[in-house]
C-alpha cells in the first residue's frame, strides 16, 4: 500500500497526538507516530498512514512545506525499508 507517508523537519515540540491533527485535516490518520530518541526527545522525523492512497497523496499535495510550530515540514511517501545485513564482527 501506497498511504504511508514519511514526516520530516518536524519541531522537536510535536508528538503523536499534534501529528495526527495535522493530517486529520486531509483524512482519516490510521496512524501517526514522532521518533523519539532513547531519553524521549523528539528526531525532528514521524510517519503517517493515512486510510487511503487518495488520502496519502492529498497528503503529499496539500501539507508538503507547511508551517507547524514554526517549522516547514517536509511529507513524502515512505521509502520501504532496505532489507538489514548481517556482518560478522569476528576476525575469522
Amino acid at each position: 500500500m501506497d498511504n504511508k507517508l514519511f514526516v520530516a523537519s518536524l519541531s522537536f515540540k510535536i508528538r503523536d497526538e499534534e501529528l495526527t491533527d495535522i493530517f486529520s485535516s486531509v483524512g482519516s490518520v490510521v496512524s501517526a507516530k514522532v521518533i523519539l530518541d532513547r531519553d524521549g526527545r523528539s528526531k525532528g522525523f514521524g510517519f503517517v498512514e493515512m486510510s487511503t492512497q487518495e488520502e496519502a497523496e492529498a497528503a503529499i499535495t496539500k501539507l508538503n512545506g507547511t508551517n507547524h510550530f514554526g517549522r516547514a515540514i517536509v511529507v513524502n511517501k515512505q521509502k520501504p525499508q532496505a532489507p538489514k545485513t548481517y556482518t560478522s564482527r569476528s576476525s575469522y
